[in-house]
This record gives structure tokens, C-alpha cells and sequence, in this order.
């Protein structure tokens, strides 16, 4: 059985094109070679029935993971945790454990700026610590806010920051080994080769035969055109059992492409 994942990257600033929503990237490719199975990113506006929506939608979908970015900051905007906690029916209240982080948090800028120690908790350092009831905080190795985390029926549901080198950190502390826990010895692999100066069309009826006679290997075509001709990148991926030889099934499905290839339309190199 894989182990599914879905991504919801909440920010006004992804959906204007203000900022390029690398998370998304990072958090698929991440996830993907880990040898998980991302069925799902969605972008969606910092609005709070919004993110209940999107959330309630993954939940009923029964992914193993969801994974959200964004929206867990001190600003008016950052309305992540209300969103879950309506997605969730839960209360929002203040969370010892994660008013605890925030203060640490601060408590070190402080130091390494020189500055005095006595923190005051004001309302938006509070705010970053008010998590929805029966939710557990997730320790932010880099920034102030927590993330959070939480198991509904099954899907563990996780809160990220959106600031990306925060996101990484939390996910590779926190989150890869529990998706290493779910996928077991399930592995992706993947391969490419490369067709120059043919037509994606004239490759369609190729790729649709190698799929068909290899079993669990997906093949998608990247043209790359150039001034002067077509380049195209066939990429092949699988994820199965290691006990399978994942690696040697792609290498056969590759050979079997690149013989159909040379037969059919010309020349093709494998990736080094």
C-alpha cells in the first residue's frame, strides 16, 4: 500500500505570484524520494473557512500525511491554526509547551543581539503559541513559531511555517522519519534518457507500450526545445518493494524505450 501525502501551501503572496512557492517543491521532491506518493498540492488564500475547507476536503480524502505551510506567524494575516481548529471543531487556546518554544526562541535573539532577557509576552508572541485543543506543538529548530501536529482518524496532520528554511528544518527533524515509519522498505527510483530532434507526438505510442508491458513504471515526457531542435528528457520513475529490484525494472523499461526509440525515430542517450 503507498503512503499518501498532500501539500496545502496557504498565502495571498503564492496566489498574487509575489512569491514563488518553492515549499510545494521542496516538500514534493522531499516526500517523493523518501518513497511516499504526493497525490495533492493545493494553493489556497490566508482566509480561515478557506483553510477549514481545504483541510476538511484532504482529511476526508484519508491521506496518511497532510502537510501545510504557512500562516503560523504574529501578523493579523497568519490564521493557520484558527482554520484547523474549525476544520477540526476544536477551541483554539494558548499552549504551555509552545509558549514555552516562543519564549525560548526569543530569549536567544535576544542574547545573540546583546539584548536584555526579560521577554515580555505580548499578545502577537502569544498568538504564535494558541494552537486548537488536543494539538501538539512541533518544536521549530530555526524560527519562533511552533509548528504543530495532530492525528485525525488516522491522516497525521502537520502545521508548517512557510518561511522555507524553517519548513525544511521541521520536516527533516520531524517529519521524515515518520514517513520512513509508513513507506517501510518501499524505495523510488528513478532514471532518464534523452531523445534529441523528435517530435513529443511521435513518442506518445512508445511511452504507452513500455508502461504497458512494465508494470509500475510511469514514464513522462519534459520537451526542453531548443532554437534548433527538439530535446526531450524521458523521465522513468518507479516505487515499489526493494525485495522487487525497483532498479532493475527501470532499467528494463529504459533499454525497451531506447531500442523502440532507435527503431522508430533515431537516437537517444541514456542519463549518465
Amino acid at each position: 500500500m503507498t503512503t499518501d501525502i498532500e501539500i496545502i501551501c496557504i498565502g495571498n503572496e503564492l496566489l498574487i505570484g509575489k512569491i514563488k512557492d518553492t515549499n510545494a517543491h521542496y516538500l514534493a521532491k522531499q516526500a517523493t524520494i523518501l518513497g511516499s506518493n504526493v497525490k495533492r498540492v493545493t494553493v489556497i488564500q490566508d482566509s480561515i473557512s478557506e483553510i477549514a475547507k481545504t483541510v476538511c476536503e484532504a482529511i476526508g480524502r484519508t491521506p496518511q500525511f497532510i502537510i501545510t505551510t504557512g500562516g503560523l506567524g504574529p501578523t493579523f494575516d497568519d490564521k493557520t491554526f484558527q482554520g484547523i481548529a474549525k476544520a477540526l471543531n476544536l477551541n483554539l487556546e494558548v499552549n504551555p509547551t509552545a509558549l514555552a518554544m516562543v519564549k525560548e526562541k526569543c530569549i536567544e535573539y535576544a542574547k545573540k543581539r546583546g539584548l536584555p532577557t526579560n521577554i515580555e509576552l505580548t499578545p502577537p508572541r502569544v498568538k504564535m503559541a494558541t494552537l486548537p485543543q488536543k494539538t501538539k506543538p512541533v518544536k521549530n529548530p530555526i524560527g519562533t513559531a511552533p509548528g504543530l501536529q495532530v492525528d485525525v482518524e488516522g491522516t497525521v496532520l502537520f502545521a508548517l511555517p512557510g518561511v522555507p528554511i524553517e519548513m525544511e528544518a521541521i520536516f527533516n527533524e520531524t517529519i521524515t522519519p515518520l514517513i520512513k515509519q509508513a513507506v517501510g522498505d518501499e524505495v523510488f527510483c528513478e532514471r532518464s534518457i534523452f531523445a534529441d530532434n523528435i517530435m513529443e507526438s511521435r513518442l506518445a505510442p512508445l511511452i504507452d507500450k513500455v508502461m504497458s508491458d512494465n508494470k509500475g513504471v510511469y514514464v513522462k515526457s519534459h520537451p526542453m526545445r531548443t532554437e534548433s531542435e527538439p530535446h526531450i528528457e524521458l523521465h522513468l520513475t518507479i516505487i515499489a518493494k526493494l525485495e522487487q529490484d525497483p532498479n532493475a525494472k527501470l532499467l528494463k523499461a529504459a533499454k525497451e524505450l531506447t531500442v523502440l526509440i532507435e527503431q522508430n525515430c533515431g537516437l537517444v542517450k541514456a542519463d549518465s
